[in-house]
């Protein structure tokens, strides 16, 4: 039988080899952390490869994806379904071991980790899932959900600042379900971390309240490191940091502790060498002895045990609690059955009601009901209105509550928010400033490229904000959003195309969605029934027979192109307004429906948004015209703001003539 010793030297060899043939990729992390990952996922890791998404497994995130050849050697090895020839195919197109593991694109790959930071950031938002579940059904001697979250990060992932700002919140929550491996090997691309990074990693954990423990040794000592996670395990009140001093490249005679490791391939001569200190049987690439590969492949069958297991703890607790667990079952399998549009109030025509009001208003109505669904916000709850009468905080005495006080912290929020959505059974939203976009993007990104069904709250969308001046007033926001492919933005323009904004984001799990929200009152509009086509992404709120020129406009805006449509109307032009919240969906429509909303035949078009022009020709055309911002804002009151920057029914009606004169 191999030792546990061999056992790691193959997920060595394996990493060696699929990075040497690609000719690209990063060894140096893999085979550093070889021991750790054996004992994990031989001796802790709760899981099943036959069933790769079954609901109570224990998650495990590879934070510094970059050496995404671990979980691949481990994925291999365990019997995920991916053969040798994927591991051959490693970093080639169409191949299911891509360069950074992507969450949907590999079996075993629990979350996009994308930029360092993020895998350890969303791993608290699945923490935190797993709290909240066992909270809502554990009943006394029916644990349906008790799983643990696991992550390995390096360096690189606890420099950078979103994972102190979500090791902060999982600390202050006492998340005693996730434990943190530290890959402490010193090295960076540009050379030691000692260059630019030497502060007391451990003591700055123990600050946030975690458990630390530090492994003596150089990383491959397994008694020490199954004594470590042991007593992770043993304290359920913080979550744990297992910080251990390993070697970059373990194994390689003229490249371990070097850099040359981190991020290229060792060479055909330097893996030989390597494979001889290590003592591994064959210098062939990808050669793993069948002795070897038998041992990890105990895990299908011990997988299927522990998911038998849980299936029979199910039927008990079935019995037990039938009504619970139909609930619970149903929300694991998103098929809870609610009747959206009965929850959704409807608005009064005429009043001027701001669509962050109203999106509290829809907030409330579906919250109390949507049990599944956890709020939030970056402190800025009563500005963004994301609170609902009865919620209570999610806190570590409460996990049970579905209100998440994420402090100052937008990014770690957005890496949370993604945690949450992709754990199974929950969706999440998140409130705060548009402005601070900036801070969620790179978990924007992630969640549109993973399609996580996360939802993003961002309220003060333009320079309505007013006072508070340029610094928060989003003027190119909106555009850059829009860039981000995969993530729907949303722009409401009343308080009833609000509630229908929403009712479409419940209703739809498959891509991530940004509910843009505005400061200031706006006249809500008796739309018909037009607000039905909200699920278009544009539609003919203000219809002519026979239009001269076509009004487009988001959010405020479009209250504005309303007036100037009656001002044209006076002068003897028929204006047809549009009102267009979501760019990406109204794409995905028919051309039929499209040329309904903005008939080709007419030339002459005003796009209108407090926001740069950014994608708009491609609405407006040869003839059209913009009114936008073409500058930073400016502090003073937003009807202040509108009017010095030209957000007039004189201006709209000017460049209505003007788009009509260059039509002809």
């Amino acid at each position: 039988m191999p030792s546990r010793q061999e056992l790691a030297n193959a997920i060595r060899a394996l990493s060696m080899d699929a990075v040497q043939k690609a000719k690209s990729g990063h060894p140096g992390a893999p085979m550093g952390m070889a021991d750790i990952a054996e004992v994990l996922w031989r001796d802790f890791l709760k899981h099943n490869p036959t069933d790769p998404n079954w609901a109570d497994r224990d998650r495990f995130i590879l934070s510094n994806g970059h050496g995404s050849m671990l979980i691949y050697s481990l994925l291999h090895l365990t019997g995920y379904g991916l053969e040798l020839n994927d591991l051959k195919q490693f970093r080639q197109w169409g191949s299911k071991t891509p360069g950074h593991p992507e969450y949907g694109h590999t079996n075993g790959v629990e979350a996009t980790t994308g930029p360092l930071g993020h895998g350890i950031s969303t791993a608290v938002g699945l923490a935190m899932a797993e709290a909240h579940l066992a909270a809502q059904y554990n009943r006394h001697n029916h644990a349906v959900v008790d799983h643990y979250t696991w992550v390995i990060a390096g360096d690189g992932c606890l420099q950078e600042g979103v994972s102190s700002e979500a090791s902060s919140l999982a600390g202050h929550l006492g998340l005693g379900k996730l434990i943190c491996f530290y890959d402490d090997n010193s090295i960076t691309i540009d050379g030691e971390t000692a260059l630019s990074f030497t502060e007391d990693v451990a003591q700055r954990y123990r600050a946030y309240g975690w458990q630390v423990i530090e492994v003596g040794g150089d990383g491959n000592d397994l008694t020490a490191i199954d004594e470590a996670i042991l007593e992770a395990k043993s304290d359920s009140d913080r979550p744990t940091l297992i910080k251990l001093k390993t070697h970059i490249g373990f194994g390689s005679p003229n490249m371990q502790d070097s850099h040359q490791a981190h991020g290229s391939p060792l060479g055909t001569e330097e893996i030989a060498l390597t494979k001889a200190a290590l003592g591994y049987p064959s210098a062939d690439p990808f050669y793993v002895a069948e002795e070897a590969l038998g041992q990890f492949r105990t895990q299908l069958e011990i997988g299927k045990d522990h998911e038998h297991c849980w299936q029979a703890s199910l039927s008990e607790y079935e019995n037990a609690y039938p009504d619970l667990a139909k609930r619970f079952v149903d929300q694991l399998a998103g098929t809870l059955e609610t009747d959206i549009d009965a929850l959704l109030p409807t608005f009064e025509t005429d009043k001027m009601i701001a669509t962050r009001a109203a999106s509290g208003t829809v907030i409330n109505a579906f919250m109390p009901e949507l049990q599944h669904i956890l709020g939030g916000s970056a402190d800025l709850t009563p500005s963004n209105n994301t609170w609902f009468s009865g919620a209570e905080d999610f806190q570590r005495d409460n996990y049970g509550g579905r209100y998440i006080r994420y402090g100052v912290r937008e990014h770690g929020m957005g890496a949370i928010l993604n945690g949450l959505s992709v754990h199974g059974g929950l969706r999440a939203y998140g409130g705060t400033f548009m402005v601070f976009a900036d801070f969620l993007r790179p978990a924007l990104r992630l969640a549109a490229l993973s399609r996580y069904p996360s939802i993003f709250v961002l309220t003060h969308d333009s320079i309505g904000v007013g006072e508070d001046g340029p610094t928060h007033q989003p003027v190119e926001t909106l555009a850059s959003l829009r860039t981000i492919i995969g993530l729907r933005v949303f722009r409401p323009a009343d308080a009833n195309e609000t509630a229908q904004v929403w009712k479409f984001v419940l209703e739809n799990s498959d891509a991530p969605a940004c509910i843009l929200l505005s400061r200031q009152g706006l006249k809500t509009y008796d739309q018909n029934g037009a607000h039905r086509n909200t699920d278009k992404g544009a539609y003919v709120l203000k219809p002519q027979v026979n239009p001269d020129v076509l009004l487009m406009a988001t959010g405020s805006e479009v209250s504005l192109v309303m007036d100037a449509a009656l001002q044209l109307e006076k002068q003897g032009i028929k204006a047809q307004v549009v009102s267009m919240p979501c760019w990406e969906l109204f794409e995905q429509q028919s051309d039929e429906y499209r040329q309904a909303v903005l008939p080709k035949q007419i030339k002459a078009r005003v796009a209108v948004e407090a926001g740069i022009e950014q994608g708009w020709q491609k609405y407006t055309g040869d003839a059209g015209q913009f009114i936008g911002m073409h500058s930073y804002g400016a502090s003073a009151p937003g009807g202040t703001c509108f009017e010095k920057f030209g957000f007039t029914v004189d201006a709209v009606v000017a460049a209505a003539k003007k788009s009509l004169s260059n039509a002809l």
